[in-house]
């Protein structure tokens, strides 16, 4: 290590697990997160954030990519199946991308993340090179849904997680900087195969392979340099332990994070075919999700340094905040004109960049570090149901108002109003009900 570690004292509220539930078993054979010395920096503690950078982008840039792959299908491969029966195929995707969790996390903390890195890369890699060839409603739903989404959760779970062995004080920052990964990833992939796919001589086939290789590339750096710091928990089990749900204040953000996900995927996933209906045209309708995710960028690299002060629950509630002004208040009124839909991809882009990258510091702030990976892995489990039905449901609604979008626009509005909710009861039972406190 270049820098020398720093002990840090934690002034964060015990956790639920510290006052004698069952779970404090396990906890008291690992030294406390007071007890744990964090480099905070240093070339090993960055140099694995970077690895993670480099993971996620591969792993999450495909995830800030489904609109475009929603809208292409739509309109060649599958285009005579309906809005909502299309969404199944994205919405499994999601769903296992956070589903598998609940087992990955948790082999996380007993085994490390060297054999789990290596088979989300290869499953990622295989889906995207099979999924150059799918021709079919179930060739899409095994190669995309089922092992591009097996892949993605292998990949990005330990990505984030391994964040924490090396950074308390200024993991905030960390996290967002690793996260930033999926953003470009949606700002690069978008206009790559906007052009790739518009090339006669490439298409589909060539264009979804060139994606491929730059994923496997991606991925397989990031396998050999991004590694754990903290001995894996000899004791913990790998699997999934509902008792966590007993602490209230787990349960009520797992909620919150629940409602902003099914919110968040919505615009992520539809904006696309938004812009396509509103006449906007193929090349606005691709560029829409890129500007999104230049948003997104941004936000979950400028709200980490400042949730480091500010706490990562005010930052994820001011962004929930934000993300309802900018559906009811710029969406709503203003999306049927270019610079009404532009104003709103960058602004729900960098909310949702932020809920993204803090809220796995959220959930550190409610658990012990070396349990961190089960407590991050249950709460995303639960969310994956979200991710499940989120988007189908978002089809059905369009389908329901005759293809105009402004039941899809006033229900993730909803959604999102429910979640800053959860998330300030989460707050208020961790810190007495000082709302005010940096938290």
């Amino acid at each position: 290590m270049i820098n020398k570690a720093v002990q840090h004292t934690s002034d964060e509220p015990a956790s639920c697990a510290e006052k004698g539930l069952a779970i404090a078993s396990d906890s008291l054979q690992h030294p406390r997160r007071e007890d744990i010395s964090f480099p905070e920096g240093g070339l090993e503690a960055w140099l694995v954030v970077f690895s993670a950078f480099l993971g996620l982008l591969a792993a999450l840039g495909i995830t800030n990519t489904i609109a475009v792959f929603q809208l292409y299908v739509s309109t060649h491969q599958l285009s005579e199946y309906s809005e909502a029966s299309i969404g199944w195929v994205f919405s499994i995707y999601l769903f296992l991308a956070f589903f598998c969790g609940i087992y990955i996390g948790p082999v996380f903390d007993k085994f490390g993340l060297r054999w789990l890195t290596l088979v989300g890369t290869v499953c990622i890699g295989a889906s995207l090179l099979l999924l150059s060839v799918c021709t079919e409603y179930w060739h899409f739903l095994l190669v995309f849904g089922i092992c591009n989404g097996i892949g993605c959760s292998l990949l990005f779970t330990p990505c984030i997680a391994v964040v924490g062995h090396f950074f308390n004080v200024r993991r905030g920052l960390a996290t967002g900087i690793a996260s930033t990964g999926g953003s470009v990833g949606g700002i690069i992939f978008p206009l790559m195969l906007q052009k790739l796919l518009s090339n006669p001589s490439l298409g589909w086939g060539w264009g979804v392979r060139i994606l491929s290789f730059i994923c496997i590339s991606l991925m397989a750096v990031a396998h050999c340099f991004v590694r754990s710091r903290l001995p894996p928990s000899k004791t913990a089990s790998i699997h999934p332990d509902i008792r966590i749900f007993k602490e209230t204040p787990f349960l009520f953000t797992t909620v919150a994070v629940f409602l902003m996900e099914f919110a968040l995927f919505i615009p992520l996933t539809y904006i696309s075919s938004y812009a396509a209906a509103q006449g906007f045209g193929d090349k606005f309708s691709f560029q829409i999700l890129t500007i999104m995710n230049a948003g997104s960028f941004f936000g979950r690299l400028l709200p980490g340094w400042w949730a480091d002060r500010a706490g990562p629950f005010n930052s994820n509630m001011a962004s929930v905040l934000l993300s309802i002004f900018a559906c009811l208040l710029v969406w709503l009124p203003f999306g049927h004109t270019k610079p009404g839909t532009i104003t709103f991809a960058i602004l729900i882009g960098f909310a949702s960049g932020n809920n993204i990258s803090i809220t796995p510091v959220c959930i550190s702030r409610l658990c012990p570090i070396e349990k961190y990976g089960r407590y991050y892995a249950t709460c995303f489990t639960v969310v994956s149901v979200a991710c499940l039905v989120g988007i189908p449901i978002g089809g059905s609604i369009i389908n329901a108002c005759g293809g105009s979008y402004w039941g899809l626009i006033v229900f993730t509005s909803l959604l999102y109003t429910l979640s800053l909710l959860f998330f300030i009861l989460a707050k208020g039972l961790s810190t007495d009900w000082k709302l005010l406190s940096v938290f």
